[in-house]
């Protein structure tokens, strides 16, 4: 009876790797830090500044963190160093922007911050640009 529950074939970690980058680096990068770009000469000005270094550039920081390294994970480019500030801006974003919000508004930006955690400790997988690069010269597979 549990055998029909159970998949036949193992879960590869580099298609979960794949599919972590591409959800949680993808979606990050188009609907959050494209907007943030877009937006930047109307909200750079008035953009909460939950550290201390301006507002600009706490707004220049969240764009590189969703944007910029959104990019870098959804490709598997560079992506244990690109994880590390895509989680620091979802760090803040728990930590200060919405630590006295209920939880329900400070879900998304955990759940980020938790597979950022994921995808640094699983790495970028096979299926990746890093795994390109790794390959040795001459090698086609």
């Amino acid at each position: 009876m549990f055998s029909t529950l159970r998949s036949p074939l193992p879960l590869s970690t580099d298609w979960a790797a794949l599919i972590l980058r591409l959800t949680f680096g993808g979606v990050m990068a188009f609907t959050h830090g494209w907007s943030k770009f877009l937006s930047y000469p109307t909200d750079a000005a008035n953009w909460a500044d939950p550290i201390g270094l301006g507002a600009p550039a706490s707004l220049t920081l969240a764009i590189i963190g969703e944007l910029v390294c959104g990019i870098l994970i959804a490709l598997g480019l560079f992506t244990r160093f690109a994880v590390i500030p895509a989680a620091i801006t979802m760090a803040v974003a728990v930590l200060f922007i919405h630590w006295n919000d209920p939880f329900s508004d400070k879900e998304h930006a955990l759940l980020y911050l938790l597979a950022y955690a994921a995808i640094y400790w699983l790495g970028s997988g096979r299926y990746s640009l890093d795994a390109v690069l790794a390959r040795p010269k001459g090698s086609t597979v």
